[in-house]
């Protein structure tokens, strides 16, 4: 069983990457929404505390 997996795990012939791939769009999109959601969160804890000093 592992023989036939490292047999048909990679064909030996590398390809050159000609555009980003699906799951690095994917890594950047959750990233840039992970920034996005912290930011927002921030956002809002500080304006309660500005809010609860005044």
């Amino acid at each position: 069983m592992l023989d036939l997996i490292a047999i048909t795990a990679h064909s030996g012939v590398a390809h050159p990457r000609t555009a980003p791939e699906l799951s690095d769009i994917a890594l950047f999109v959750m990233a840039a929404a992970g920034v996005w959601f912290v930011r927002r969160a921030l956002r809002r804890r500080f304006a309660k505390a500005r809010a609860a000093k005044d």
